[in-house]
């Protein structure tokens, strides 16, 4: 598994949306790595992580998880980030993820809840899918495999993925994503649709954790949306709800010093 880390500190494990990769997180982790030691994998299939388990696309060796390529799921993600995990040798994480993240990161948290100090959900959701949406992800990873995903995945998520405010005064930002996008791989693509199809309800999870929580949203979500945040905070006995003005589903990169502001005392009153 293929990861960046940079910074001392708090151990803070990020979980990154889809369809990018961990460099999604750069704009925030330049603002958190004086306070932290941020790490950021590319999940399975996507970035520079093969779609096999090893540790690099391209890379021979065999992943040590049992579960592979075709069983997508989001516990196999999060299978794959407790062996980072282990590898790094930290016990105790702050953890967290954004939107497909959030998925993996409750995945986590359901398979080993000991492992989690602190857990921020950015622009997630606890519910699962509708019928229509777990259909248009199926035909969707349908697509990535027989087409490729480019000249349409990008086009056809960039609308949502950015909020108003950022696609009307800051254009620069949807070309950066449009160009991560672009970078991801067909068949990772298609793999991380079919395990967010298919991954359970999550608010069960949430109730029984008793750690510190943080749900951020950017008020101009379209896909999570303000409200779902709220579901989930009042889900979790320790919830805290903080909504970004001027951010759709990705304040980490539409609004960094904003996302940074709301983290850096949360991550500080954590104990790991």
């Amino acid at each position: 598994m293929h990861y960046i880390e940079s910074g001392a500190g708090t151990p803070l494990v990020l979980l990154h949306a889809f369809p990018v990769d961990a460099r999604m997180w750069n704009p925030l982790r330049v603002r958190l790595e004086d306070q932290a030691r941020v790490i950021t994998p590319d999940q399975r299939g996507l970035g520079e992580s093969s779609l096999d388990g090893s540790t690099a696309r391209g890379a021979q060796e065999e992943s040590a998880a049992p579960l592979t390529v075709d069983r997508p799921s989001v516990e196999v993600a999060a299978a794959d980030v407790l062996e980072l995990l282990d590898k790094l040798e930290l016990p105790r994480v702050v953890l967290g993820g954004c939107s497909m993240g959030g998925y993996v990161a409750t995945a986590l948290l359901r398979a080993a809840p000991h492992r989690v100090a602190g857990l921020l959900l950015v622009d997630t959701k606890a519910r699962v899918d509708t019928d229509e949406q777990r259909t248009n992800r199926l035909n969707a990873a349908t697509r990535a495999e027989r087409d490729g995903i480019s000249g349409w995945l990008a086009d056809n998520m960039l609308p949502n993925l950015l909020g108003a405010t950022t696609r009307e005064h800051r254009p620069e930002v949807a070309e950066e994503l449009t160009s991560l996008i672009e970078a991801q791989p067909a068949d990772g693509v298609a793999w991380a649709q079919r395990a967010m199809a298919e991954r359970p309800d999550s608010f069960d999870v949430l109730r029984s954790f008793d750690g510190p929580a943080m749900v951020v949203v950017g008020k101009e979500d379209t896909i999570t949306p303000p409200t779902a945040a709220r579901e989930m905070v009042d889900a979790l006995p320790r919830g805290e709800l903080v909504e970004l003005a001027g951010s759709g589903h990705l304040p980490p990169v539409e609004a960094p010093d904003a996302m940074a502001e709301v983290v850096r005392p949360w991550l500080a009153s954590i104990d790991v």
